[in-house]
């Protein structure tokens, strides 16, 4: 179908007014992309990043920040640095926050994943990704480089834009009091999270201080909590407030990721 007259194909569609301009003159939010990746990963994230600096970031210039268990080496640094348009930042994770915590039985995990993978569940025996998801979930915004800014975008290797984002993504959520946005939501494979459903009940009846009112407890559970309704929010492109971070379960200070992340509150 050809576009409508005086549309540019590509752009962004549906702009509502007020929607801060596209230019990079004056104050702009304290903010970064954010990335998880290995040297290996090097083309795969390249591509993302003129995907996001073709689109949005050519007019803006915020800075990116780099994540990865194991030193970055000199090619990914050059290549990566050409690309953006604002300053990169690369930054090593502790191995306490890429890691099993003391308190886990290892016998017992190594036999959960040899399970998962007879049963041929998705990333069933993978140790790498449970450390990612362990590590996304609750230390990311710790890391002594994010502690720089108050708002991130987590960007993935081999993500696609499809149209110019034209506005400041960053100043538009500040302005209307916005703290978490996400792409889409898609259903979870239930297989891979057995017991988190229960383990959050768990939590929310332990700690009641860290449920806000008006939270998505509704997007979550169709019978007010009881039951999950697997509806699982794909993060690869989400944007947030650092500082009070928005996870999937509504509202939550930072305080509250931390004692979720405490085995003696768990």
């Amino acid at each position: 179908m050809p576009p409508k007259a005086g549309t540019t194909v590509g752009s962004t569609p549906n702009v509502q007014p007020g929607l801060p301009p596209a230019a990079a003159a004056g104050p702009r939010m304290n903010a970064t992309f954010v990335t998880l990746a290995r040297n290996s990963d090097l083309w795969e994230i390249a591509r993302s990043i003129r995907q996001v600096e073709d689109r949005f970031n050519k007019n803006f210039h915020y800075d990116w920040v780099f994540l990865n268990d194991k030193p970055f080496d000199a090619t990914f640094k050059k290549v990566t640095t050409s690309l953006v348009s604002g300053t990169t930042h690369y930054g090593e994770i502790p191995k306490e926050h890429w890691s099993f915590p003391d308190h886990i039985d290892q016998d017992k995990a190594r036999k959960v994943r040899e399970d998962m993978a007879q049963r041929k569940i998705i990333y069933g025996d993978s140790i790498s990704y449970r450390h990612m998801c362990r590590f996304e979930s609750g230390f990311f915004f710790r890391q002594e480089l994010m502690l720089n800014y108050e708002w991130y975008w987590r960007v993935e290797p081999s993500i696609e834009l499809f149209c110019d984002i034209n506005y400041d993504a960053f100043k538009y959520m500040a302005d209307n009091k916005k703290k978490y946005s996400f792409v889409l939501s898609l259903y979870e494979y239930v297989e891979t999270i057995p017991t988190l459903w229960d383990s959050t009940k768990k939590f929310m009846k332990a700690h009641p201080e860290h449920i806000a009112e008006g939270n998505s407890m509704g997007f979550l559970s169709d019978d007010g909590g009881d039951s999950y309704n697997h509806c699982h929010m794909v993060s690869y492109l989400q944007i947030g407030v650092r500082i009070i971070l928005t996870i999937d379960s509504g509202l939550i200070l930072r305080s509250a990721i931390s004692t979720g992340f405490d085995p003696r509150h768990t």
